[in-house]
């Protein structure tokens, strides 16, 4: 069977994404096939792409973390999926495609209200929320949460998990023209990460204690909001987004700078302040299966409502979204409908 797939050939531009055909090889009897209706966007993809991410495998690879389709095959050992299911589905690469053979372990049922392009928008983002906000920051009610980037994918559902734990919202947005995005969304404060970012928040926490932080921009806004946590708080980080290029390609010197640049924070400081920080990058769940099935069981049973879609574009069109979502001026999730 012969498929169609966007695969990287040339790393550090996003025009190094060429469109191809190539066959499948045979199902294997633990695989289920899937014919691929949506793709949800990542920052990940983009910095892949680009060559910046850690994670990146070598050489050719097919981008893409979420994706939502229709199960066309099964293999023989498989009898928890029937043809015909609709599903929505994480991968470690690989979701650039119009079909797909996986194993079943990070597939999950699509909700019959869902829309197969609310199904490609949640798996991913809830669960780097979920992980940022339960698992690490331990975010409990009438905690104070600063959400980066709040218009966004991750940042939206931050917020909807935080508020169902009993936070108190704060989200952080480039522009006030998310605003009312924010308000929609119901955040608590919103403010606009310019300049005056630090002076800005600190007149929020006059009557407030800054408990947790998530964080994906980094810079000088991540040392910042390190310096507004109160004692005992958590800055949670999960990107860096100002790495970032401003075009279509990588600008090595720009990388280079940024990265000579990125913040330093004294471990005997943060003993001191009694302050940490806390990393993750959650691609290493496809390391343990099981573990992202138990988060994601747990992320189901607290918060299952559908990701706001902000912009869809066509297959054919998906260099332009991703400049797009490399802009930083889309809202919600972005997903590439075939």
């Amino acid at each position: 069977m012969e498929r169609t797939v966007y695969e990287v050939e040339t790393k550090g531009k996003i025009s190094g994404l060429k469109l191809k055909k190539e066959e499948l090889p045979p199902l294997k009897d633990t695989e289920i096939q899937i014919k691929i209706h949506a793709i949800g966007l990542n920052f990940a993809d983009l910095f892949a792409i680009f060559g910046i991410y850690s994670a990146t495998p070598k050489g050719k690879f097919i981008p893409g973390l979420e994706f939502s389709g229709e199960i066309t095959a099964v293999g023989s050992s498989v009898n928890t999926w029937k043809v015909g299911d609709r599903v929505m589905a994480a991968t470690r690469f690989g979701a650039y495609a119009t079909t797909i053979q996986m194993e079943i372990d990070s597939v999950f049922p699509l909700p019959d209200d869902w829309s197969y392009e609310q199904g490609a928008s949640f798996i991913v983002q809830a669960l780097t929320a979920y992980y940022a906000l339960k698992v690490l920051g331990d975010c409990k009610r009438d905690d104070v949460v600063l959400i980066h980037s709040a218009a966004g994918g991750v940042g939206i559902l931050a917020n909807r998990i935080a508020k169902r734990l009993g936070a108190t919202t704060i989200g952080c947005v480039g522009s006030e023209s998310k605003f009312s995005t924010l308000e929609e969304e119901g955040f608590d404060y919103k403010l606009v990460r310019t300049k005056s970012f630090k002076h800005d928040l600190g007149k929020i926490l006059i009557n407030h204690k800054l408990n947790l932080v998530l964080e994906c921009i980094g810079g000088k806004i991540l040392k910042d909001s390190f310096d507004s946590l109160s004692p005992m708080g958590r800055l949670i980080s999960y990107g860096s987004a100002n790495f970032t290029p401003s075009s279509s390609s990588l600008n090595p010197i720009h990388t280079l700078i940024n990265y000579i640049r990125r913040p330093k924070i004294d471990p005997l400081r943060m003993i001191s302040d009694n302050k940490s920080i806390m990393g993750f990058n959650l691609i290493w769940l496809w390391n343990n299966l099981n573990l992202l099935r138990e988060h994601f069981n747990d992320l189901w049973k607290l918060s299952n409502q559908a990701q706001r879609i902000g912009s869809v574009y066509e297959w054919k069109d998906i260099h332009l979204a991703l400049n797009d979502f490399r802009k930083g001026s889309t809202i919600g999730k972005v997903v590439i409908k075939l």
